[in-house]
């Protein structure tokens, strides 16, 4: 069987770059998964594209996904995002950044970590789903389903059940990666 990519990121470099290093990759490391967290909370309603070349200038104005220092953001810091030509000006997305932050704490308080509360979801393994193309993988599973609803109890924004499935095959939580993608 030829090797070949997962055809959704034969677009460029930054897609297959991003395919090949990371996405699918298991992230067991609070930062990084804050950082996705975020960059997924924003890409709702736009393409992941979008997201990923805007990611540096994310990462710059947003203290390199500190989730600490976004916990205490000012309405000064809001306005000061709001006027960045090189994120996503969505007033609504970046609150809901700062309210994800700061419940991201609440969760490595009560859990020692935000990586044992998400993996907790999915026993600590990822799941592959082995789909044959890309028509078999799904937008949302009864776990995304389960995980939003408890982040959205929590106060989280911003996550819904899509978003969250997303995340999950962003940090390896699912291995989406069609049957015959050079990555497996």
């Amino acid at each position: 069987m030829e090797k070949i990519r997962c055809g959704w990121c034969e677009k460029d470099d930054l897609y297959r770059n991003y395919h090949d290093e990371e996405w699918g990759k298991p992230v067991y490391d609070d930062d990084k998964i804050f950082e996705f967290l975020i960059l997924e909370s924003f890409q709702a309603g736009l393409s992941w594209y979008t997201i990923l070349s805007k990611r540096e200038n994310f990462r710059k104005s947003f203290d390199h996904f500190n989730y600490k220092k976004i916990a205490g953001y000012s309405d000064k810091k809001v306005e000061e995002l709001m006027q960045d030509s090189g994120i996503i000006r969505n007033r609504l997305k970046i609150l809901a950044t700062i309210t994800n932050a700061q419940k991201f704490q609440e969760i490595q308080k009560e859990f020692g970590s935000f990586s044992k509360y998400i993996w907790g979801f999915v026993d600590g393994k990822p799941i592959d789903n082995k789909p044959k193309t890309l028509k078999d993988v799904p937008a949302t599973t009864e776990i995304s389903d389960a995980i939003a609803k408890d982040l959205k109890k929590r106060g989280f924004k911003f996550m819904g059940s899509t978003v969250v499935y997303a995340h999950m095959q962003a940090t390896g939580m699912v291995n989406d990666h069609v049957e015959n993608c050079i990555t497996r």
